[in-house]
């Protein structure tokens, strides 16, 4: 009599056949196998994250200083306000594709490391490889750089103090490890304070949503009549595809974020219930957010001047509006608040994933780095995550350097996208009856797929012409993301 596929799945499971990836001693004295990590599984730390707290580490994650940027120079991409919309509702339409990837797999393997798990129970062989790539790629490249150095810049800004490299370095690297050290000293300080910047985060947003609102129903600002001029919403809309599409990259980078519960799983209370809830609720707040900050823009500041700003249109909004004692001191304070609130949402998850990576031995002295001492808090994840943060932070020259770095963090993140997609696709052929509380709507895999595939090829069809003032190859910084998860050499399964 032969087994029913349901047995046979089952069977896979409890079996120690090759397609358990390995079974390792973690420095907890448990074994731990791949096909174990569709079992729950309680932090030491214990399950500090109810569903406010888990909302806010996607929202915190998801809306750094980009906000404060990022529309004025998407509008001078796509042409006009209207078409400037158009794609941020796009690019929330992808990025909800990709949320719905990490969704299924996150309630079906409901455990810390996000990512890391996934690839490691879908790729199983060469024995190891997922593992070490993901270990290689998060420690290299999983640093927090750049919000500390926008922290840094924004508050030497707001107080009126020179802005020299020396400043900007000391006060990044000092607020990375502020961060640092409240995290690893107490688990629950830690969470409190990046709940209260992001809730005092969500404020401010609130206050430009209201406040741009407000101008377009009264039809008046501080400094004029309302800015924002329907019938001609559409006038001067960019037909072309190839800059319409870095338009619209632009915005899928200003979504990132949104898998950041998948990594600290086991510490939600209920986490399969929270992460089905509290994932897309963050998702709409965000869109929402994103959409009525730039109909705030457009309402308050002048086309021209947003098409002219650069990175400024933030600070034109608040000078228009309030003046200029305001724009100058009142904008710096919420880009820094922003930029720290993302700094602590980060660091908490990016010590968990480090803490996952030690536990099965990757990084040398690994029952240290992945023990909970002496705070019963993930110090050692965090020291990881620590080390090349400061190195980018002091070690690199400004320019170009820096730029290139941070092009290479989120290429090789491509590539994680794109297997994490293509895995969802095996998975579900492998193994169809696995419980999966969530299943993701059909054209999410194919839709991550194809975006990934999109980024990782256009640095190949860069036009010279568009290469500026960068002192290499438009292409270095593919080149190099790909070949740094290369380095691994997994040992003969």
């Amino acid at each position: 009599m032969h087994p029913t596929p349901e047995e046979e799945t089952l069977l896979q499971h409890e079996s120690p056949s090759s397609l358990s990836a390995t079974t390792v001693e973690s420095p907890t004295s448990r074994t731990r196998s791949v096909d174990q990590d569709v079992n729950l599984e309680d932090a030491k730390v214990g399950r500090n994250l109810n569903w406010s707290s888990a909302m806010i580490i996607i929202f915190s994650r998801m809306i750094g200083s980009g906000v404060f940027a990022t529309p004025g120079t998407i509008l001078v991409t796509a042409g006009s306000p209207g078409m400037s919309l158009i794609l941020w509702v796009v690019g929330a339409l992808i990025s909800s594709c990709g949320l719905a990837v990490l969704l299924e797999f996150g309630t079906m393997l409901p455990r810390s490391g996000g990512v890391k798990v996934y690839l490691e129970y879908v790729y199983r062989r060469p024995r190891f490889l997922a593992s070490t790539v993901f270990a290689i790629q998060t420690i290299l490249l999983g640093f927090t750089a750049s919000n500390s150095i926008i922290f840094a810049q924004y508050v030497l800004y707001a107080l009126d103090i020179e802005q020299t490299v020396w400043n900007q370095r000391s006060l990044a690297v000092g607020a990375i490890v502020v961060v640092t050290v409240i995290h690893g000293c107490s688990v629950r300080t830690g969470i409190w304070v990046q709940n209260a910047l992001g809730l005092i985060k969500m404020f401010l947003m609130l206050f430009m949503v209201l406040t741009g609102l407000t101008v377009l129903i009264t039809g008046k600002s501080r400094s004029g009549p309302s800015q924002l001029d329907f019938p001609h919403f559409f006038e001067g809309t960019e037909t072309n595809l190839g800059l319409l599409s870095m338009a619209l990259f632009k915005v899928l980078y200003a979504f990132i974020g949104y898998g950041n519960l998948n990594s600290v799983m086991n510490e939600v209370r209920d986490p399969v219930k929270t992460l089905k809830s509290a994932a897309p609720t963050a998702m709409m707040v965000v869109t929402g957010t994103y959409l009525l900050i730039n109909l705030a823009y457009f309402s308050v500041v002048p086309l021209e001047d947003i098409r002219n700003s650069g990175e400024l249109v933030a600070a034109l909004f608040f000078t228009r509006v309030f003046g200029d004692v305001a724009g100058k001191v009142v904008l710096p304070g919420m880009v820094a608040i922003s930029a720290l609130g993302n700094l602590f949402v980060v660091t908490y998850s990016e010590s968990r994933i480090n803490q996952e990576i030690a536990r099965q031995g990757f990084v040398p002295y690994a029952s240290i780095l992945a023990s909970n001492k002496p705070f019963n808090a993930p110090l050692g994840g965090l020291i990881i995550h620590l080390i090349p943060s400061v190195l980018v932070i002091t070690l690199p020259p400004p320019g170009d350097v820096y730029a290139f770095i941070l092009d290479c963090v989120m290429y090789s993140g491509q590539w994680t996208s794109l297997a994490v997609a293509i895995g969802l696709l095996v998975l579900r052929k492998r193994e169809p009856y696995i419980n999966r509380p969530f299943r993701a709507w059909k054209i999410a895999p194919y839709m991550q797929i194809l975006v990934a595939s999109g980024l990782l090829s256009s640095p190949f069809l860069h036009r010279k012409e568009d290469n500026g003032d960068v002192s290499f190859w438009y292409g270095t910084y593919a080149v190099v993301g790909t070949s740094a998860l290369a380095l691994p050499v997994p040992p003969d399964s």
